[in-house]
């Protein structure tokens, strides 16, 4: 049992919503080879695994690309650095937080790590999938008015 904080690794369904998630002690290859595996251990066989991932140095870890080679129903696609906001995971990991984590005071990483697994138990049995409501229009008029405001402030 780790006495840190433990890094939370998930994976989203995109189809259902519904999201595997695992705690480990750390976040290194080691860890996340660990949590590939538990991922291929409860996928169908016959299903393609596509990863949306950051830039983190444990996800590129030779290690790490020598298994994936070896399992070519594995694809990954990384997110550009600074846009974790595409992947629709992230606004799990928000919502796990602001629904389950923040706020709360935990006496042990024991009662931490039980909660995240309740929470993750309760958000599958209601998972429906995440969709995006915002047009690409509407995003880009909102960065044109954030724009305008940055750039009319005064820099020193």
């Amino acid at each position: 049992m780790c006495t840190s904080p433990p890094t939370l690794f998930a994976a989203l369904n995109v189809a259902n919503g519904q999201v595997f998630a695992r705690c480990k002690p750390r976040h290194r290859h080691q860890e996340f080879l660990a949590f590939l595996r538990e991922v291929e251990a409860n996928m169908p066989a016959a299903l393609a695994v596509h990863l949306i991932l950051d830039n983190y140095a444990s996800h590129k870890h030779p290690k790490v690309r020598a298994w994936l080679a070896r399992r070519p129903r594995f694809h990954l696609h990384f997110t550009p650095t600074c846009s974790s906001w595409l992947n629709p995971v992230e606004r799990w990991f928000a919502l796990i937080t602001q629904q389950a984590i923040r706020r709360n005071s935990f006496t042990s990483v024991r009662e931490l790590l039980a909660q995240i697994r309740l929470y993750t138990q309760n958000y599958n049995q209601h998972a429906t999938p995440f969709r995006w409501v915002a047009t690409a229009d509407d995003i880009l008029d909102k960065l044109r008015r954030l724009t305008k405001v940055i750039s009319a402030t005064p820099h020193q």
